[in-house]
């Protein structure tokens, strides 16, 4: 099937009508309402995220659209979101910044070893299947992401031709949506040039300390990186020393003074 073509088999009287509805959205709700209806046929899902932003600097805003209880653009659970959603891009990005389907399980050791039920990272341990694409806004010189996760399988068509053609209406309709007030701050300083300009951080260090400001564990650290949770411990008394603190809370606190002050 050609990439422009419409992937609704009741044709094209069927496919205007599924797009009319984005001319009165305005806010979440009325765009989780839309997302919700005939778009589940073509686009099955149960949570819808979006970022944008600058992703190889690690500036990302994002969003979250899903009837699930505490799954909120900015519920608990959700610091790590940025996080997540840079390794989604990455994924894009490798597939040429052609839809990608995937097994959620590829990403499931970020979200570490705990959540409390009924939660975001609680709903997101449900998920079985992810479909990544994107849009290049040229003019504006970012990126914008949409990953769409369901319980069941995705399957690859029609969603793959589903989401090409249907994503410029989502991506406008979005634009048109209120924004929340956590997005209106104005984006820090990226953390990675905080930590290596005013801390000499390595690599491996700002990893962690990337997590310690989500709240992590240092055994839940050391199960995201694939490390030991004592290895993580000793990190972390370097961490100390370089930034001249006692604990956690000090030394997140010290490089959120650079991030937003610096």
């Amino acid at each position: 099937m050609h990439a422009h073509s419409i992937p609704l088999t009741e044709g094209t009287g069927h496919y205007l009508k599924l797009i009319e509805g984005i001319s009165i959205v305005r806010r979440h709700f009325e765009l989780l309402q839309w997302l919700q209806n005939d778009i589940q046929h073509y686009l099955p899902h149960e949570i819808l995220l979006v970022g944008w932003g600058n992703f190889p600097e690690g500036v990302i805003h994002h969003d979250i659209l899903s009837k699930l209880p505490g799954v909120r653009s900015y519920a608990v659970g959700t610091d790590s979101l940025p996080f997540l959603l840079g390794k989604f891009y990455d994924c894009w990005i490798s597939g040429g910044k052609k839809p990608i389907r995937l097994d959620f399980c590829r990403f499931e050791y970020l979200l570490g070893n705990t959540s409390l039920p009924g939660s975001f990272t609680s709903a997101l341990r449900r998920m079985r299947s992810v479909l990544i694409h994107g849009m290049c806004d040229e003019r504006g010189q970012y990126e914008c992401l949409y990953v769409m996760l369901s319980t069941q399988p995705i399957p690859e068509e029609p969603a793959s031709t589903a989401i090409k053609v249907l994503m410029p209406f989502i991506d406008s309709a979005l634009r048109q949506v209120t924004h929340l007030p956590q997005q209106k701050k104005p984006s820090p300083k990226p953390l990675r040039t905080a930590h290596e300009e005013a801390f000499g951080l390595s690599e491996r260090e700002i990893q962690i300390m990337d997590w310690v400001a989500m709240g992590k564990t240092n055994s839940e650290i050391g199960s995201i990186l694939n490390i030991s949770g004592f290895t993580v411990k000793n990190h972390m008394q370097r961490i100390f020393q370089k930034l001249n603190v006692f604990n956690r809370a000090q030394a997140v606190s010290k490089i959120n003074g650079v991030i937003f002050n610096g």
